[in-house]
């Protein structure tokens, strides 16, 4: 699977991965609906980490199409409910 972060590039990552980061993304959801501010943040660098750790970085001049695309470390509550769909921000 092709992942953009927003504003960083590509990484190619395994789909065995989505299970540890479907954890990462329940939690977003969670601190998102509660309006936890701190605790979104945390969770979204962390979602953001995991995605960089597992991930096999693509070359800055590939033009793969993304499967996924996730926000940019520096975005706000409001700019992650604008990528969210019925299952988060990942799929599953």
């Amino acid at each position: 699977m092709i992942v953009r972060i927003m504003g960083e590039g590509q990484v190619s990552l395994a789909d065995g991965h989505l299970a540890e980061l479907n954890k990462l993304d329940d939690e977003l959801l969670a601190e998102m609906e509660k309006g936890d501010g701190p605790g979104f943040r945390r969770t979204l660098q962390a979602l953001l980490a995991r995605v960089r750790d597992l991930g096999e970085p693509l070359p800055d001049d590939s033009l793969e199409p993304s499967e996924l695309i996730l926000p940019s470390p520096d975005a706000t509550l409001e700019d992650v409910r604008e990528l969210l769909s019925d299952d988060g921000l990942i799929p599953g």
